[in-house]
């Protein structure tokens, strides 16, 4: 007989949710008996799923066995402790219940009648990270900026680059077309997706120059000067400018100061790209790194990288808001509403590309909520004293050597015994399941990278890291 619903009941929703919510504790309880690389071959995972979907449906209890035997061994365990490749993505159990809320309540929060509570928090919440780290008062919404919540920093930059370009045009390059004269400048240790979004909004790859970096990784500010010069000398306008607080592959900060006064003599929009390393900025120690913070036009970073916040949740801070709603607002008749039309809400679909939104401030204030000011700086203060005990442990290795000083919590270094050593060697490491580490390329060389700011991670797991290490290096020689 067919069933007069499909849908689970909320009685159903409820057993099962309690047996998920155990299953996820217990996977935390147990995360150090995983290998933190998944091992799985290409096409394991999808090899051991049906090719074709059920015609009834199953129950939950399937569908976690299924979870169990056929899904996790294809996880790379990014919230284990012994997890340092990359970034981290860390997350924490507040995050996680703030992020269940918010997928419970099943919000859109588009514009602002589509659910006050969505907007305003989203407000309240980036206001007083705006204070926690100590940004200028034009970033905050009681000012003539404000923050708006992305997906990740690529989204940012795109966002940026899109409102530089209409600013240096006149809110009139969609329909001339002279975006192909404006000229845009990195660092060549920029992310990969400030030169996606030049290729995005229609500036293109060839006219975003990326500038050489001195001995610590960071732009050279007298070459940026003289390219700029060179570009205003052959008919291009120079229109955006990006400065790095701590690049993919050496955290290394660029000068922001010098690099927002050039731009704001050459009329460029300055964009701050801190994906990972503006969380620290929690911590009044280390905000002298982003000294001129105040000349910039925008500024990112990822809670979900290093605020225990889980993926996706990106901060983009706005010195101007009009210029990303000029940019961006368009008022089509479905949307029209009385609160939007009296001018006192934010509507932020103008402040982005995307239209639909998540609520993601919920889980972003559980995490501040549950922490306070006081264990965010707690915990980032422990994970760069982690780093700084690992660069103290190589500097007083004879194998080892100290590529670049950390600013922050990713150390990079490498073996004495050459570039295929050193692969050979973090292969091995990773292989074991008892770490995962990555690696990158420095003037050439070949460069790991331990990224130290999982949540979880203490000093016992940096340890026995690096004991690993040794040992396979020992092993391997």
């Amino acid at each position: 007989m067919k069933k007069s619903s499909y849908h689970m009941t909320t009685e159903q929703f409820r057993t099962e949710g309690k047996k998920v919510i155990d299953w996820i504790a217990d996977y935390y309880e147990n995360i150090d008996k995983y290998p933190v690389l998944s091992q799985a071959k290409p096409g394991e995972i999808k090899a051991a799923l049906p090719e074709n979907p059920p015609q009834t449906g199953e129950s939950m209890e399937v569908m976690m066995c299924d979870l169990d035997e056929k899904i996790m061994p294809g996880i790379t365990h990014w919230q284990s402790p012994n997890f340092y490749a990359f970034f981290p993505s860390n997350t924490s159990f507040p995050s996680i219940l703030g992020d269940l809320i918010s997928s419970g309540l099943g919000v859109q929060g588009m514009i602002w009648a589509t659910s006050p509570a969505a907007t305003e928090l989203e407000t309240r919440v980036l206001d007083w990270l705006a204070d926690m780290m100590g940004m200028p008062e034009k970033f905050k919404s009681t000012s003539t900026g404000g923050g708006v919540l992305q997906d990740t920093a690529s989204t940012s930059a795109l966002t940026a680059m899109i409102a530089a370009r209409e600013r240096a045009t006149n809110f009139q390059s969609n329909k001339t077309g002279i975006q192909q004269k404006l000229v845009a400048y990195i660092s060549t240790q920029t992310h990969s997706s400030l030169e996606k979004a030049a290729k995005i909004c229609g500036i293109g790859s060839e006219n975003l120059r990326m500038i050489v970096v001195d001995e610590k990784f960071a732009m050279r500010t007298d070459l940026l000067k003289e390219q700029i010069q060179k570009d205003k000398a052959a008919g291009l306008t120079p229109f955006f400018i990006c400065a790095a607080l701590g690049t993919t592959s050496s955290n290394a900060v660029d000068p922001v100061r010098k690099i927002g006064e050039i731009a704001r003599k050459e009329n460029c929009w300055f964009h701050i790209d801190a994906a990972m390393s503006g969380t620290a900025m929690v911590c009044p120690e280390f905000r002298h790194f982003q000294d001129g913070v105040e000349l910039a036009d925008s500024y990112c970073f990822n809670p979900h990288k290093w605020m225990f916040t889980n993926f996706d949740c990106d901060v983009f801070w706005v010195g101007n808001r009009e210029e990303l709603i000029n940019t961006f607002s368009i008022l089509p008749e479905y949307l029209r509403n009385q609160a939007t039309e009296s001018g006192q809400v934010f509507d932020y679909r103008d402040w982005h590309v995307q239209l639909g939104r998540r609520f993601r401030s919920l889980k972003l204030w559980f995490v501040i909520r549950h922490y306070g000011v006081e264990g965010l700086q707690f915990h980032i203060r422990n994970h760069v004293k982690l780093a700084q005990n690992f660069t103290q442990w190589i500097n007083e290795s004879d194998d080892f050597e100290l590529f670049v000083e950390p600013p922050f919590n990713l150390v990079c270094f490498r073996h004495k015994a050459g570039d295929d050593f050193n692969m050979k060697l973090m292969n091995a490491v990773n292989a074991t399941g008892k770490a995962y580490f990555t690696h990158t390329k420095l003037n050439g060389q070949v460069v790991l990278r331990m990224s130290i700011g999982q949540t979880n991670t203490e000093e016992n797991h940096v340890r026995d890291t690096w004991d690993l290490i040794r040992e396979i290096a020992r092993e391997i020689s």
